[in-house]
């Protein structure tokens, strides 16, 4: 075993409990640190996607357990962004068209959460109405299959920066949201399963730890404004990633 296998484990380790913490998958680390470490990127993207469900649906099972969700929030979104994540997961986009946009967006939203979360951790929340959520849902899911992640580093802060959920409600709605578009994306191009590396369980095994970790975390020791402050570093992280 290679110390560079080693090393990306446990760089994915550590990811997947920063990202899982506010309810994320982590795909967009996952895919600069595959990059960084020489894999071939027609095994990157499902790789990531496979990583992205694992820690989403880890981090989805143990939040909605928690009570840290909203049905009324997460089904408009769910509804459209699905199909749209399915017929864009096929759908390959030159990286230098949308990167330095998505990464501007989440670095103005990183500054936000890092320098005054407590804006957005004590303001009122109330589910978006329909004929906003629907037509939301579906850009971001088509944002997610174009992207190859699963979306939910867009959707948490715009629920939070809109009051559309409180942080800690948005970290179980942007996992389950995850879940649900990374399976979308991932059958919308089904035929990159032949591409997973061989050693994706021992990256998975990683992954998982990880997210065991950055959950407990999260239920056991961040409040409101704390959820905020992780997920500043999440986004900024993310932004990094999409320049890189």
């Amino acid at each position: 075993m290679s110390e560079t296998f080693v090393f990306l484990a446990l760089a994915i380790a550590a990811a997947a409990a920063l990202y899982s913490s506010v309810g994320h998958g982590g795909a967009s680390a996952y895919i600069a640190l595959m990059a960084l470490a020489g894999l071939a990127p027609e095994e990157i993207r499902p790789a990531a996607l496979v990583l992205n469900i694992l820690v989403a649906g880890l981090g989805a099972f143990r939040y909605l357990r928690a009570g840290r969700f909203d049905w009324k929030v997460f089904w408009p979104f769910a509804v459209t962004a699905i199909p749209a994540a399915f017929l864009t997961g096929g759908i390959d986009v030159p990286p230098h068209i949308y990167r330095p946009l998505l990464a501007f967006a989440l670095a103005a939203a990183a500054l936000r959460y890092l320098l005054w979360p407590q804006i957005d951790a004590v303001k009122p929340s109330a589910a978006p109405r329909k004929v906003v959520a629907l037509p939301a849902g579906a850009a971001l899911g088509a944002l997610a299959g174009l992207t190859g992640i699963g979306g939910g580093v867009y959707l948490s802060p715009l629920l939070v920066f809109a009051g559309w959920a409180d942080p800690q409600r948005a970290t179980g709605i942007a996992a389950c949201f995850i879940v649900v578009n990374s399976l979308a994306g991932l059958a919308g191009r089904a035929s990159s399963l032949l591409a997973l590396p061989a050693f994706l369980p021992w990256f998975a095994i990683a992954a998982c730890v990880g997210a065991l970790i950055g959950t407990s975390l999260s239920l056991k020791a961040l409040n409101k404004a704390g959820v905020l402050r992780v997920l500043g570093v999440v986004l900024g992280v993310a932004a990094v990633a999409l320049v890189s």
